[in-house]
Order: structure tokens, then sequence, then C-alpha cells
């Protein structure tokens, strides 16, 4: 399965119009702009709910049709057309060309002073190196956009986020480079009868006031199943902040939605090198899920790369928060000098208001390669999403080195899995944390669970080189080919760590 193909094969399709807005052929009725508030693009979104979905029109020209991955590579944006350039605001948008993957026609409006005015494509923003240029008066529309902030240095404009393919988009904060994704939503995600990739069909950007530190995105959201409005204030910063306000409207019946869903990559670790021919100790851009519970619980699963694609459901009412997270940050747990994983963010979600009952849902799909991404992590509600009906979801996304706020547990940072006695597989599980610092050796104990096999050689010791402590343990899975394990660190009754749970597969 080649999501990260999937991720770029964006789709695009005209719709209706709606108080003096006409968004077929990409431009507001009114002229020289169009009213705009917070309400236009809710109010664009109920509407086309109720009329059929149009499927996407991915028509281009004929020098642009067929690219391949170095043709497309080779169209550069020109700076000279970077918007807002010389106007000293704080930040910038460059755009993408359509071609290669990103064959969707995507329309871009700039809001200033409540008035929205479409940002007008032109082939002069861009030089086409080893492509012929489209005609001098085509009207093609973007793939995307991306925003640049100083976020590095005060004279330098780092580019911060991207919206691109589908509904999917992208952040990092101060000296990240850029790993995991998110979405607007997903749709039937592991379904065999195929996924849904809802997309961000208009986008509308306010212009930004001289010593602004935020900016915000509306996006519309269309796809067979629903539409739906967005609301994105972006914060750059030491950690970039997304607060996303969203609200769908189905247009049938949604049981597998996933809201706030991120897609990530994890080839290979210390728990997971069955096969695996690399100089590399570990490839991922993400290494595990943490989820702050509703009953408070700390949980953490490390990710694994199946041999066959894994679901795994953690039933909740009401999460704190939760997120794909790359804790390693150190060079020599991926010794790579090129892609620098330790520099990846993690991306915390943290829903705001009651999301009642559903559950984290992760995603495991095999994968023999980096490049595709084969992580997902979503909520599901509980109960449908309902056709006629309006589904508010609120949430803050932090893409950021660690969690916002400090883990108040200690945490596990590495999952070692190898050869034991007698046919059993040996778990080294490393933790880190204040709370460990004045642990009594004598009075730590590991709990350590199976839902089948059988546990043994449980052994708990500080680990004088990291300041941390280990716990390692001995499964005989028995002849099973699935176990669910769940361990953590205690001092007498009070618990020292958070939760590890992990599934073993044979």
């Amino acid at each position: 399965m080649r999501r990260r193909d999937v991720v770029l094969a964006g789709v695009f399709a005209p719709f209706l119009s709606t108080g003096g807005w006409s968004l077929v052929d990409a431009a507001p009725k009114k002229d020289p702009g169009a009213n705009f508030t917070n309400l236009v693009v809710r109010q664009l979104a109920r509407e086309l709910a109720h009329k059929a979905f149009q499927e996407p029109d991915t028509k281009l020209p004929s020098e642009l049709k067929d690219l391949t991955y170095d043709q497309y590579r080779s169209i550069r944006f020109l700076p000279d057309h970077v918007w807002w350039r010389g106007a000293r605001l704080p930040f910038q948008i460059q755009f993408f060309h359509r071609g290669f993957y990103y064959r969707t026609r995507v329309d871009i409006f700039e809001v200033d002073q409540g008035q929205a005015r479409p940002i007008p494509y032109s082939p002069d923003m861009f030089s086409f190196g080893k492509v012929n240029p489209p005609a001098a008066d085509s009207n093609l529309g973007f793939a995307g956009f991306r925003l640049h902030y100083p976020i590095n240095r005060p004279d330098y404009y780092d580019e911060v986020a991207v919206f691109l393919g589908a509904s999917y988009f992208r952040a990092v904060g101060k000296r990240q480079g850029y790993g995991l994704s998110a979405r607007g939503l997903a749709i039937n995600t592991a379904d065999p009868k195929g996924e849904e990739f809802p997309l961000f069909k208009s986008f509308w950007i306010e212009r930004p006031q001289t010593n602004a530190n935020s900016i915000v995105v509306h996006a519309l959201l269309d796809s067979k199943s629903t539409t739906g409005a967005y609301r994105f204030t972006i914060r750059p910063g030491p950690a970039t902040v997304f607060d996303v306000e969203s609200v769908l409207y189905p247009r049938v019946d949604i049981p597998n939605v996933g809201i706030a869903p991120a897609t990530s990559m994890f080839l290979f670790d210390a728990n997971d090198r069955v096969g695996v021919d690399d100089y590399r100790p570990a490839v991922h851009d993400s290494d595990g899920l943490a989820i702050h519970n509703g009953r408070d619980e700390h949980l953490w699963r490390p990710l694994a790369n199946p041999t066959d694609l894994q679901i795994s459901s953690f039933a909740d009412t009401d999460p704190r928060g939760f997120g794909l997270m790359q804790r390693q940050r150190d060079f020599h747990s991926y010794e790579d000098l090129e892609s620098h994983y330790e520099k990846r963010p993690s991306l915390w979600t943290e829903p705001i208001g009651d999301w009642g009952e559903g559950e984290v849902r992760l995603i495991e799909i095999p994968s023999k390669e980096e490049i595709h991404d084969n992580i997902v992590a979503f909520w599901l509600p509980k109960t449908a999403l309902t056709a006629g009906g309006e589904h508010n979801f609120t949430y803050r996304l932090h893409w950021a080195m660690a969690r916002p706020q400090p883990l108040p547990l200690a945490q596990f940072l590495h999952t070692r899995v190898g050869a034991g006695s007698n046919g059993s597989r040996l778990f080294v599980l490393e933790l880190l944390g204040d709370k460990l610092k004045d642990a009594s050796p004598e009075n730590v104990r590991g709990v350590v669970s199976a839902g089948n096999g059988q546990i043994s050689h449980v052994i708990t010791q500080p680990n004088s080189e990291t300041g941390g402590w280990r716990m390692s343990f001995e499964l005989s899975p028995q002849q099973e080919r699935l176990v669910e394990l769940r361990a953590q660190l205690f001092q007498n009754d009070d618990a020292l760590s958070e939760v590890w749970l992990y599934r073993w597969t044979a």
C-alpha cells in the first residue's frame, strides 16, 4: 500500500454559490472583493452537503500530464512572486504548481479587512526547468501553498507549514525538520472496501497585522461522504501550534471516521529488526503512540512494522490528549546525516471540550521502505456521524519535540526485543524521568501482564549510564501468534511510570 502516493493524489470539484460567492472558476462574484466572515465557509459547506458529490476535475494541459518525479521537482516557485513580499508582514506565502501526483486544483483567497479576493495563478510565478510551460493565459490554479515565518532567526522567513495533497498538512517548530503529517479527516482507513480521502478544495488566508505572531487559514473540505469547514489559527514557535475548529456536514452516515488524524512512518527500531539489513540503528518519523485518557492514565504504545496490517483500539471517554511521538532525540539513535530523524516533530493532539465516548485507533501497515507512511492514529467516535447533521470538533495540535506539559511520571524511552531463553522473547525497557530520582531499589517493582502466553524473569534495576531505570522480562508465547502486553513500574503501590502497552506478533 503506497500511502504517500495516495496522499499526493488530491481531488477537486466545483460547487455552489451562496451569499454572493461562487467558487466555480475560482472567483467571487463580487468585485473587487466578496464579504467574508467566519461563517462564510460553514455556509458553503452546509449548502454543498445538500448537493451530490462531483467527481474531481484533474484536467491539465498536455505539457503537464504524466510528469516524472524529476520533471515535477524542476518546477520552482520564483522568489519575486512571494505573496506579501516587501509588505513588512510577519508571514509570507509561496505556492505549489499542479502536476505529477498533485493534479487537483486548489483555489486560494486572501482575506483583508473583511474582503476576500482570489490569489490569481500565472505561469510567470514559476520556473519550469525540464517542463514546457503552459500558455501565458492559463488559469490552472494551485496545488497548495506553504507558509513562511522567521522562526529560527529574525532576518529569514523559514518554511513553517505546508498544505498540499487531499486534506494533508505538515508543520515544524524551531529547529525541526518535516516528518509526520496531519489530515483534516480520515474516512474508512484500513477498510477492505478502500479508504476515502477528503480534500481541501479552497482556502482563505487572512492577511496578518504587522505585529502578529499568528495567522488564520480557513479551508473548505469535500468528499463523497461529507463536507466540512475548518479554521486553523497557526502560531509558529519553538513548538508550532494549530488551533483547529472543524464542523462536518455528512452527506451519509459515517461510522468509520477519523478525527484529528496523524500519518507517520515507522520502518524499524530495536524492538523490530527482523529481516533488517541497514547500518542505521533505527528509521522512523515517530516511535510511539502516547495517550492521556479520560481516566487520567498515561499510556505509551511503541510502534511496530508488522508482517500483517494491525489495528489497535484504546477505548476512552473525553480523552485529554494523544499523539504520535518521536521520543528518541539523539543523533546516534539513527546515525542518518541526511534524514536527521532526531529532529522530526512529535504531533500531540489536545481535544478542546468533551468528545464523548470513542477510541483512539492506531493502524500499523506493513512497509519495506521508509518513503511510505504506514502509521495512522486518530480519534474514532463511538457513534457514527449522522447524515444531515452538524458535528463540531475543536482541538489543538502541537508540532513539538515533546508533549506540551511534562509527563508527571517516568516515561519509556526505549523498547528493545531479542532472543530470550528456551525460545522466549526478551524485552528490555528503558525509563527516564524525575519521578525515578528518589526511588529506593528495594521498594521498586515491575508489574508485567500478558493477555496470553507466559511472563517470567521480571527484573528492575537502576541504570547508572542513563540516570534512569531498566525493566526487563521474558515472554514465552506458547504457540500464540499475537500477545498483548502491559507493564508499569511501581514503588510500593505508587506508580512511578506511565503504562507501557505492546502488541507482540509472531
